[in-house]
């Protein structure tokens, strides 16, 4: 019985891990046309899936020590020897592994992509802050020299 209960949890893992994996293309596009409502949308619809594969982990976590085995490969293929649905547990585990690979992968290249987003935020950032000042300073240089000029173009030179 838990053997088809795992079987369960990991064919509803394969299914949210393919919706992940389309969220996580879908947010590469959104960051490169900086759609920010998108982005918000995407994020939004990511986290309930994100909060279910973790609850499902756990529960074949829990699975495998009630059964006194490891809860991690090793523990799985311990049960698939003795179980009907041996193979088919391990291919499913086996595919859901490699969605959630792909997922981070493609989680990863966004990562990259807002960080150099940011870099270029900063860096543009930075240049207006530089020019700002630039132009304050222009700006302050020549009011003193009109003052200076004022200043001499109003001395009185005196020659008696």
């Amino acid at each position: 019985m838990h053997d088809i209960t795992l079987l369960q949890l990991f064919n509803d893992d394969i299914g949210i891990s393919q919706q992940l994996l389309e969220l996580i293309q879908d947010e590469f596009k959104a960051l490169g046309e900086r759609d920010l409502p998108q982005l918000e949308q995407i994020l939004g619809r990511k986290l309930p899936l994100l909060t279910l594969l973790e609850q499902h982990g756990r529960q074949r976590s829990e699975l495998l020590q009630s059964l006194q085995l490891s809860s991690d490969q090793q523990g799985l293929e311990q049960l698939a020897t003795h179980s009907q649905q041996g193979s088919e547990l391990l291919a499913c585990s086996a595919q859901l592994s490699e969605l959630l690979e792909q997922c981070r992968a493609a989680n990863l290249l966004n990562g990259r992509v807002i960080r150099t987003s940011l870099t270029n935020l900063i860096v543009l950032n930075l240049a207006a802050v530089l020019g700002g000042l630039a132009l304050l300073w222009a700006v302050r240089v020549w009011k003193e020299r009109r003052r200076e000029r004022a200043r001499t173009k109003h001395q009185v030179v005196c020659s008696i």
